[in-house]
Formats: C-alpha cells, structure tokens, sequence
C-alpha cells in the first residue's frame, strides 16, 4: 500500500455510504446533499488541483492509487478525505468511474460576481441557451476553456450543470472557469452586454459571415461587430437552434460558413469555431 492511503478498504458494494454516493447520479439527491460525482481520473485529477476547498470525498481502487498515484498525492497533500474501496464497490458506486471517483460540493455562482472575478480584458464568455443535450453542454465547456473564454452561462432551460454526463463531457475543464447556471436568456445577455460585451447569437441563418468578421477584426472602422473586443456568444438548443426572439436579444446574428457539402455543424462543434474566431482575435 501507498504510504498515506487508509489501511481499511471498502469493500461492501450494499453499503449505505455506496448507496449515497450512487444516488448522486440522479438530480434528487445532488439538490438534496449539494453534492456531485466526478467519475474519472481526468475529472477527478482537475477537482483536487483546482477547486479541493469543494472536494468532499475521494475513492480509488486499489489498482487505480497505484496507477493516478498523483491524484493520491494531490489529494493527501490538499488534506482532503481519501478512501480506498475494492472494484466492486467503485463499479457500485459508478458503472463511468474508472476506479477513480470524488464526491464534490455544488457551489452556486452569481453572474455579476462571476464577471467581477474576470481580470482580463476583451471578454469572452459562452452563453448556452436551452441546451439540453449534456454531451453538447460539456463539450462547449471544454472547449470554452480551451479557447481562453472567461466563464460560461447556461441560460433558460438547459441541462442541469452537474449531471454526470455534463461533468464527464468537460474533461475537467469544469473546474477551469466560472460557470453560471439559473439565469433567463434575457437577464443574462442584459448583464453580459452591461459588462461591456457585445452580444453575437450563433445562426445558420445569420447576416454575418464568421470568416468575413475575422477578415476586419480590430478595425474600428468596419462597420462589423469586432470580434476583438468583449465578445459573447449564444449558442441554441441543437434540435431546434435559435428562436426568432431570442436572436432578437443579440446585436448580430452570426452565421459560420459551410464551404463543403453538410447541412449544418452540430452544435458544439459550431461553438468551437466561434469562440476559437473571437480567441484569435482577440489575442
């Protein structure tokens, strides 16, 4: 055994503490406890380095402490609870976990305080509105984060932030950036576009061509939305996109281009693109 690890290890897949802990799959119980899964190492590794002070719990197999032997060591060095369970108990838990797995405190964010927390400037923030899909909510997440955007909203009725699928799909990128959840479409645009944001509503349909706005960014004389400056997108719900009345939030309506033979780009593939055109730009 991994000098640090507990000696004693779980090993009753009926157990009360399993059943809890499973039970967090479902929204009931994460509203209930204010509690969340993060089932596998690369979720579980970005809970511990980057947001710990909400880590509740942290189970591993005993083949998983020896093979993420830094996420027992980030999670020891953060102080935080660690427990060792047999395969069975972890499968038990979380048919997604991967031997690795942590139980994690929801913590809600106000938008306001989200933006006062944002140093940098231009702005870039996604805004998903009814986005129901969670393999599409995270993903756009995801690649938020990896385009350099400051936080992410999501509006109106979409999917529930902390769903497991959610959480998996952001590859831990949930952790690397402010996201808000709770708002109507409506107040969150007012408040992003308070905070000096120009807001651009992503649309096959769009006036704009994404290339075209790329071609004259930082041109203050083009006559164009500038994707140089503070930027929010809002991305619709994949099924159905954008109704009229909420492209009507927007100042422009964007389209991205489809050179080749496909309808359309799915929704977080769409995302990508245009939060990859405003990071370009802006930098």
């Amino acid at each position: 055994m991994i000098s640090g690890i507990p000696d004693v290890t779980l090993a009753n897949p009926r157990a009360d503490r399993v059943k809890q802990v499973r039970a967090l799959s479902g929204r009931p119980a994460r509203s209930r406890h204010g509690q969340f899964l993060v089932e596998g190492p690369q979720g579980v590794r970005e809970a511990v380095r980057h947001a710990a002070a909400d880590v509740r719990d942290v189970y591993l197999t005993p083949a998983a402490a020896e093979r993420y032997a830094e996420i027992v060591d980030a999670t020891l060095g953060a102080g935080l609870h660690l427990h060792v369970g047999t395969a069975e108990v972890l499968e038990a838990m979380s048919p997604d976990a991967q031997g690795v797995l942590a139980v994690v405190r929801t913590t809600a964010l106000g938008l306001d305080d989200a933006l006062a927390g944002v140093t940098s400037r231009p702005l870039l923030v996604a805004v998903l509105a009814n986005v129901r899909d969670p393999g599409n909510a995270g993903t756009v997440i995801r690649a938020a984060d990896a385009a350099g955007a400051d936080l992410v909203v999501l509006a109106g009725e979409s999917v529930d932030v902390h769903n497991p699928k959610v959480v998996r799909s952001t590859a831990g990128s949930l952790f690397h950036l402010p996201v808000v959840t709770g708002l109507p479409l409506a107040d969150a645009v007012a408040v992003v576009r308070a905070a000096g944001c120009v807001v651009l509503a992503a649309d096959g349909t769009g006036e704009h061509d994404l290339d075209d706005l790329l071609d004259v960014a930082g041109d203050p004389d083009a006559g164009q939305p500038d994707l140089a400056g503070s930027t929010a997108w809002v991305f619709g719900n994949e099924a159905w996109g954008l109704p009229e009345a909420d492209r009507a939030l927007a100042d422009a309506v964007v389209r991205v281009p489809i050179r080749g033979r496909a309808e359309s780009l799915n929704l977080a593939t769409a995302a990508t693109v245009c939060l990859y055109a405003s990071g370009r730009a802006q930098r």
